[in-house]
């Protein structure tokens, strides 16, 4: 029989076993990072995205505005961190805004007017009106007539005593009755005098009163200093939830809208990041649009002016406004995902993309990149970067214990915090990786992607090289090794919550779904992957598959659960394929129904790379064959040709625990670079079933617990592994049983000229 495989795709396979050693001499230039050196350059401290840096630097050079375009963690905001740095050091004086904005009283109460001033007119102009003020104060004197009144009120005292005495003495000596009488008129005289010295000081303190009310109002008057370029110095401004109060401005609520107590409307106005900052920096378009700031923005990239408005409908603020127009030249450095990208293409006709495009460029950031030897020699450069940032950050946290109490202050509120004795002699910093531990990192950025590719999703990888940090420094090694980030790996995969928590319980049920088998016809082992939404990680899931065909009812594939319509369709081509290969080889089709079950898939399943598992089981269960339940296959099926599925490399990863019982894969044959990440730091060996090359990876040290991988090109390349059948027995017995059930449904109707139903 004609072999589905070429001579040279034997080589090809065995040549697969030399990727480990390949990729440790593409690594050869150092044995650990303390011999890494990070590029002075900070777009170069960048790794994978070698187009979005080139970008970058023509539009430093032309002071244009940028759209990364990307999913998260592939580095659009360090990026634009850099972009910012580039700026700053070449052109930072020269984009700063050289005026101070003042705000100055408008027309009325609810307006303002803005202006521009050099700098040092700021100091003169306040020190104006504060002197001014200040001599307002001056002239305002307290005007007080106590002792005034104190002694017109002494005075009538002593006239009225005097009268008293001389009425009654007059008595006796009647001259005594006109001294009375005179000096009666006199007290009467002080009494009005007392009297009109309180008035004059009641009429003089309301004159003072109102001279200080004017003193408040030139308080009124002095204007707000909105931005001092000698002050404000940030060149980039990041806004994470752009709206119009962010980007242009407002004005503050006044809880004193009564009793003359208001603030002034321009003692009320702040300025948002188009007046202020020269670089805006939007974290995610999807907010802007979510806010409806989008057309405002559209205007101000368009006039770089813009009117400051009250953002409230009701209450202070709603009619405020600046009389005249801000200015506003921003360079807008902007990141979105793909979905965000479709919709502004949509919107408006894509006018924001537009205006970015006329000064600048949209940047597709890189999700995955070619495994190339500069690519792997920057994996290198990016965990001596990630160990240096560990190490300004234990710096940061721990240097005022340090400084204070002492090293052993450390080790002792180290241990309260990680709960685990640390060596008397343990230190707080960071320790440099080895070259088994960056290869760990590239085996992990390798598995998350696929086709030779390394993941660019780097956010993730973060966290592990952190985590491996401190399991070296909890044993106190004085490198970081292959084995303290495996840890971290298994630390943070427990991490994602309850997706990776369903993800332990399929794997639990898998082992005793194996160990209870003794009936395998018509089940099988689909390998599906399940998403992160945190970390946008691929995790493998086995799966196993139940398929059944009964005659004799509606010519149908019944597929119950949660399967989405790509997996259902699958289902469906697998029928038509089974109904092709029936008319191919001359045997009698009639109908059946085709039943189709994930087995335990309560979250759902979609996608096509279940095609080959769902019919290695249909077929299994038309031709009553066991199907070898401890080998897990995927693939995507066109025909009879096994086509390239996703996440190949963390399917098989699902399955290789030995305490899962699983023996190993069926893969597709356009898959098998995928399986050369797992080739790093195990035993494996080059092997063949019939014309079917496959290789053999030991689990364990001493080649112990063997997992095979077979690599297949057609539908009968998984039939002979899986159930031991070459393609002309498989048609063999589809012909026999085609043929019994069509004899057994001419009798059931009584018919003999039956050809098909």
């Amino acid at each position: 029989m004609k072999s589905d495989y070429k001579e040279n795709d034997y080589e090809w396979i065995k040549e697969l076993l030399d990727y480990p050693r390949t990729l440790e001499e593409r690594l050869d230039f150092f044995s650990d990072t303390a011999q890494i050196e990070v590029p002075a350059d900070p777009v170069d401290r960048v790794i994978f995205q070698d187009k979005a840096k080139r970008a970058i630097r023509k539009i430093a050079q032309n002071r244009g505005h940028i759209l990364m375009v990307g999913r998260p963690g592939t580095g659009k905001s360090m990026l634009a961190n850099m972009f910012k740095e580039v700026l700053e050091e070449s052109l930072g004086d020269y984009l700063r805004p050289r005026e101070a904005i003042i705000a100055y009283p408008g027309k009325d109460k609810n307006h303002v007017r803005i202006a521009y001033e050099k700098p040092h007119i700021i100091d003169p102009l306040l020190e104006n009106f504060n002197r001014a003020i200040d001599a307002a104060k001056d002239a305002v004197e307290e005007f007080n007539l106590t002792d005034q009144i104190q002694s017109a009120r002494k005075a009538k005292r002593a006239l009225l005593w005097i009268t008293v005495l001389a009425a009654g003495v007059g008595i006796i000596y009647s001259p005594a009755f006109i001294a009375a009488g005179l000096t009666g008129m006199g007290a009467i005289f002080m009494h009005m005098q007392e009297n009109n010295h309180r008035a004059q000081e009641k009429i003089q303190r309301e004159t003072v009163a109102d001279r200080r009310n004017a003193v408040k109002h030139l308080y009124d008057m002095v204007p707000d200093i909105l931005y001092d370029p000698r002050k404000d110095k940030d060149l980039m401004a990041r806004v994470s939830e752009p709206d119009a109060r962010n980007m242009k401005g407002g004005f503050r609520h006044d809880p004193y809208q009564s009793g003359n107590l208001e603030t002034p409307c321009h003692k009320r106005t702040y300025l948002g990041a188009h007046a202020k900052s020269p670089i805006i920096y939007i974290d995610e378009l999807k907010t802007l649009i979510k806010v409806g700031y989008m057309a405002e923005l559209l205007e101000v990239m368009q006039n770089k002016r813009y009117i400051l408005e009250g953002g409230r409908n009701t209450g202070s603020g709603a009619a405020d406004r600046s009389e005249n127009h801000l200015k506003a030249d921003n360079i807008i450095v902007a990141c979105c995902n793909h979905d965000t990208l479709q919709h502004l293409q949509q919107e408006g006709e894509g006018a924001f993309l537009s205006r970015i495009e006329d000064k600048g460029e949209i940047i597709r950031m890189e999700s995955a990149v070619p495994e190339t030897t500069e690519n792997v020699r920057q994996v290198a450069q990016y965990v001596k970067q990630e160990i240096l940032n560990l190490g300004a950050e234990f710096k940061d946290s721990w240097g005022d214990v340090i400084a204070a109490e002492g090293y052993e202050s450390v080790r002792q509120r180290s241990e309260t915090i990680y709960g685990k004795a640390l060596p008397a002699d343990f230190k707080l910093q960071e320790r440099e990786f080895d070259k088994s531990a960056v290869l760990e990192i590239i085996k992990e950025l390798r598995c998350r992607a696929s086709d030779g590719k390394l993941s660019g999703i780097l956010r993730p990888i973060n966290g592990v090289i952190k985590s491996a940090e401190f399991e070296a420094i909890f044993e106190n090694s004085t490198l970081v090794q292959a084995g303290h980030v495996r840890q971290a790996l298994k630390d943070h995969l427990s991490l994602e919550g309850g997706l990776f928590q369903e993800y332990g319980q399929q794997k639990k049920y898998l082992k005793k779904y194996i160990g209870s088998m003794t009936d395998s016809i018509g089940y099988v082992v689909g390998l599906a992957v399940i998403h992160s939404n945190s970390s946008n990680q691929m995790l493998g899931q086995p799966l196993p598959i139940h398929c059944q065909i009964n005659l004799g009812v509606a010519d149908r594939v019944v597929a119950p659960g949660k399967i989405g319509d790509i997996a259902k369709a699958a289902a469906q081509n697998v029928r038509a394929s089974i109904k092709k290969v029936l008319n191919k080889i001359g045997a009698p089709y009639v109908g059946y129904e085709m039943y189709v079950e994930y087995i335990q898939a309560h979250g759902g399943v979609e996608g096509d790379s279940a095609s080959v598992a769902i019919d290695i089981a249909l077929i299994s269960d038309f031709v009553k064959k066991p199907v070898n339940q401890r080998y897990g296959v995927t693939g995507s099926l066109t025909g009879d040709i096994i086509l390239a599925v996703g996440g190949v490399t963390e399917k098989i990863r699902s399955i290789m625990d030995p305490d899962l019982g699983m023996e190993g894969a069926c893969i597709p044959w356009l898959n098998k670079r995928d399986i050369e990440p797992l080739l790093i730091n195990a035993e494996s060996e080059y092997i063949q079933t019939d014309d079917i090359p496959g290789i053999r990876m030991y689990r364990n040290a001493g080649k112990k617990e063997p997992f095979d991988i077979f690599f297949c090109k057609t539908k009968y390349n998984a039939y002979k592994i899986l159930m031991g059948l070459t393609k002309k027995e498989v048609e063999t017995l589809m012909v026999h049983r085609s043929k019994n059930d069509l004899e057994f449904m001419r009798n059931i109707n009584g018919s003999s000229d039956t050809d098909e139903l």
